[in-house]
Formats: structure tokens, C-alpha cells, sequence
């Protein structure tokens, strides 16, 4: 894997769990080949078909068994909560945390898993202040279809009703509708935080007010069902080894089932099409035994060329626009929803499931200088911001420190991230700089240290609730600026 391919590999990992945070892994699965013995090739149109299809249902399979991984428990523990309870994470983690790589230091996630083709679930939040958050859903397609929080309601007490593509009740008065175009929704919440013990109990205090309840209980004593345990899900495999390891057939029989409760839009209708060559039809089964032997291979051989396809698209990206590589930094403002843009789909649910809307956040990372280089702890660098052009956020922003490995750095400071929350010394003419080193540089200059290990490093940068306009990341009009060695 190239320097760059590695660097997007965490450009938006949000990821809550060790089952999630291996969906970053580097580890590609065992992929399916022809089925031995047989000499019927197929067909280039056939094969064409087969790879499309799998890249189309790539993120709708990765999201089931992130899933499964999340809810296979009886209460709410850690990272999992049983379908329609909530994960409150508690505080951020330490340089010795391992379980998620790319982890943050600047919000608690409350995460729960929906279920909404029977019935809408009712979502209740506080006023939560002056306070930044996100409550955004995905669908099972991994888009995003609403994105509740400051950015787009304020942050006034509200009431939601999330409701699956069918659903054409009424709801109570007061309560907002946001319709999920799939039974499937992941509420991937995040609360900011200063990670001080009094804001740790202030936030914890908000975490537990957000509730939902299924709507036929809405207004009613409600006591959640425990959970269910499926003794055979496997824990310990990465969400994504799961599903890299599944042959074509084991795929394609899975995501024929998934589309049943979550359809395919209707601008998919070419790769339905596509789909449907293979034997795969929208709400019905597929019976891998059917197709013929060249479809067969080529379901067969889908899987290890779209393995190839998918991962590729951190280089390829940049060439097609959908990714950007400037000053050394790599980051993409196309995630959150993709129309037909199936490849940049799977490819950001293979390198970071649960990405935001760029309107919400944006994540350039950096491995080095620049192409081909790291950063070593053996050197000293410095990110210079002029005066007046700190990332342009009306959220926060924060840059992060990792290991190789994408992990906190440990150090005497206990500091993770340098950010707005920090009493960030300027210099004479208003320009900001962050150090970046393992020493400490000094009394003058430490509130603007960010430790850094003695070897190899990462940074990441946090832009939450980017600008828009001008000077904006989203636009171009802001880049990051390039970090030097001294």
C-alpha cells in the first residue's frame, strides 16, 4: 500500500469499536476465485456487471455486520447497546487505548442501531445549551440522511420521529419526521466535550436525556427489551475481514436479503439492472445454485477484483476529483451522500464508516511533508498559520497527534491535540505556530506543543462545521497549510 493510500486509510475513521476499528485495518480477507475445475470464463460484460454489483452492495453489507458486531449484546456495555438503545460513551481515551485507531479527543459519541420497518422510533434530546453537537443518521446505503444539532436545528430541546420508507402514519404534535429511505438507520451522535471532569459530568448529564422509544410507547413508562446474544457471531474477526472473507456467492446472498428492508433508490436503476443479471432482484432470494456457470464465475471472481477497485480509489480518487492531496495533507469533501457515485461510497465505507457530511466534517490527514516522507520525532516541525487564517470553522477545530499505528502519543502533558480550547500563544504580527516534536520546546513556546513520539508520526486535522464561504475548505478557498521542518 502506497504512503498516500495509507494516510486516507484513517482520513475519517469515527469508528466505536475494535470490530469497527478493524474496518481500517490494512488486511484485505481471503477473496473468492473461479471455482476449480471449470474452464467457462466469463464473459467481460458478465464480469464488468459482477464488480459493479459488488461496489454497489459493498456499504449496505459493511453496515449490516457493523450491525450485528454493535448490538450482540443483552444491555447497553462498552461499545455495544441492544437495536434502539444507546451507547454513551463515557470519556476519551489514553495513550494507551488500543481498541479504535484514529481516535478523538474532542467529542463523545451516543450511538444507537434502528430497526424502522415496523414502526418509527421517537428520539427526544435536551437543551443542550450553547453546547456543539450532531445527531446525524445513516441509512443503510451509508448516507446521510438527516443531520440534527447546532449546525441545522440549534440547540434547543427537540423531538424527532425516525421513520422507515414505507411508514405514512401520524405522528404527535411537536415531533419532526425524518424519513429513512431504509429500514436500517445508525444514529452516530457526538457531543463536544473539553474532557475536564466538570464538563465530563456535564455532558454525561446530556448523554443520558437523549432517549428514544419506539412509537407505539412514546408518552408511556417504556423499559426496553434486553438484547439478544448470537453465540455464533464471530467477535474477535474486524467488521471488514468479515466481509472481504465472504465468497461471491455468500455475498450476493446476503445483500439479496438486505435489499428486501432496504431498497435501492431509484437513480440505481443501471446497477439494477446490472444486479439482476447475476440473479440478484430487489426483494427476492438469490439461489447461488441458479445462474449459469459463467455467472457463477464471475460472481465467483468479483470479490478479489473489486478488493483491488476499491482500496485503488485513494490514488484514483485524487485523479477523479473526489479525493485532494494539498500541502501534504489528504482529505475528500464527498462524503455523506453519493448519489450514484458508488465507487467513492464503498471506498469511504472501507477506509472510514460513519463519515459526516462535509458540511459537518472534515479531516485532512498527514502522514509527512510530503509525498513519500514521514514525520520522525528525530526532527522538529512547525505548522504556521498567518494571522486570521486558523482553520475556518463556526464549530472547532483541533489537530491531533498519532503514532504510527494511529494512536495517542503518550507524554508528560497528557496532551493529545492542540485546539481552539487551548490558550494558544501568538506571535508578534497575529500568526499562530503549532510545534510539532518530541522535546519540549521551552516555557515561551510550550502551550503550543503538540509531543510527538521519538519515531514516526501521523497528524489529523478536525475541521467541525467548516465554513461554507469563503475562506472555506469545502470551496478551496482555504488549504491547510504545510507543515515545515525547522
Amino acid at each position: 500500500m502506497t504512503p498516500r493510500a495509507r494516510t486516507v486509510l484513517a482520513v475519517l475513521v469515527l469508528l466505536l469499536s475494535s470490530a469497527l476499528a478493524a474496518c481500517n485495518s490494512d488486511k484485505a480477507g481471503p477473496a473468492a476465485s473461479s471455482a476449480p475445475g471449470t474452464s467457462a470464463a466469463p464473459s467481460a460484460d458478465l464480469a464488468t456487471a459482477a464488480v459493479d454489483a459488488y461496489i454497489y452492495g459493498y456499504p449496505l453489507v459493511t453496515m449490516e455486520y457493523t450491525r450485528r458486531a454493535l448490538t450482540n449484546t443483552v444491555e447497553p456495555q462498552g461499545t455495544q447497546a441492544p437495536m434502539g438503545q444507546f451507547v454513551r460513551m463515557r470519556e476519551y481515551p489514553s495513550a494507551q487505548f488500543r481498541a479504535v485507531t484514529a481516535p478523538n479527543a474532542d467529542t463523545l459519541y451516543t450511538q444507537a442501531w434502528f430497526d424502522v420497518s415496523r414502526e418509527p422510533y421517537i428520539v427526544s434530546v435536551p437543551d443542550m445549551g450553547d453546547r456543539y453537537f450532531l445527531l446525524p443518521m445513516l441509512d443503510g446505503w451509508t448516507n446521510v440522511f438527516a443531520s440534527p444539532g447546532k449546525r441545522t436545528t440549534g440547540t434547543k430541546a427537540q423531538t424527532f420521529a425516525i421513520t422507515g420508507p414505507g411508514w405514512t402514519g401520524t405522528l404527535p404534535e411537536g415531533v419532526t419526521e425524518y424519513k429513512s429511505p431504509t429500514a436500517l438507520v445508525w444514529l452516530l451522535g457526538r457531543i463536544y466535550c473539553t474532557g475536564t471532569p466538570e464538563d465530563y459530568a456535564a455532558v454525561h448529564a446530556l448523554q443520558d436525556k437523549i432517549t428514544a422509544v419506539p412509537l407505539s410507547s412514546y408518552g408511556k413508562p417504556y423499559t426496553p427489551p434486553p438484547g439478544t446474544v448470537d453465540p455464533a457471531l464471530d467477535t474477535k474477526a474486524a467488521v471488514r475481514e468479515q466481509v472481504n472473507a465472504l465468497d461471491g456467492a455468500a455475498f450476493f446472498t446476503e445483500l439479496a436479503k438486505l435489499l428486501k428492508d432496504n431498497p435501492p433508490a431509484a437513480g440505481d436503476a443501471p446497477v439494477v439492472a446490472e444486479l439482476a443479471k447475476l440473479g440478484v432482484v430487489p426483494g427476492q432470494d438469490f439461489d447461488p445454485g441458479k445462474p449459469d456457470l459463467q455467472t457463477a464465475n464471475a460472481i465467483a471472481d468479483a470479490p478479489r477484483a473489486a478488493q483491488t477497485k476499491i482500496p485503488a480509489w485513494a490514488t484514483d480518487g485524487i485523479a477523479a476529483g473526489d479525493n485532494q492531496f494539498i500541502n501534504g495533507w489528504l482529505f475528500t469533501t464527498r462524503t455523506g451522500t453519493y448519489g450514484t457515485n458508488f465507487l467513492q461510497r464503498a471506498y469511504i465505507t472501507w477506509v472510514g464508516l460513519g463519515a459526516n457530511l462535509p458540511e459537518d466534517a472534515v479531516y485532512p490527514t498527514s502522514e509527512g511533508p510530503a509525498q513519500g516522507q514521514k514525520y520522525s520525532g528525530a526532527n522538529k516541525y512547525v505548522v504556521h498559520f498567518n494571522k486570521g487564517e486558523l482553520p475556518p470553522v463556526q464549530g472547532f477545530w483541533s489537530l491531533t497527534m498519532y503514532d504510527a499505528d494511529y494512536f495517542f502519543v503518550d507524554n508528560p502533558l497528557n496532551r493529545y491535540t492542540l485546539s481552539q480550547r487551548n490558550q494558544l500563544k501568538e506571535n508578534a504580527d497575529g500568526s499562530v505556530d503549532l510545534y510539532l516534536q518530541a522535546e519540549n520546546p521551552g516555557p515561551d513556546k510550550e502551550s503550543n506543543w503538540l509531543p510527538a513520539p521519538k519515531d514516526d508520526f501521523v497528524l489529523m486535522l478536525r475541521l467541525y462545521w467548516p465554513n461554507t464561504t469563503p475562506p472555506s475548505i469545502i470551496d478551496g478557498t482555504w488549504k491547510p497549510p504545510a507543515v515545515t521542518q525547522q
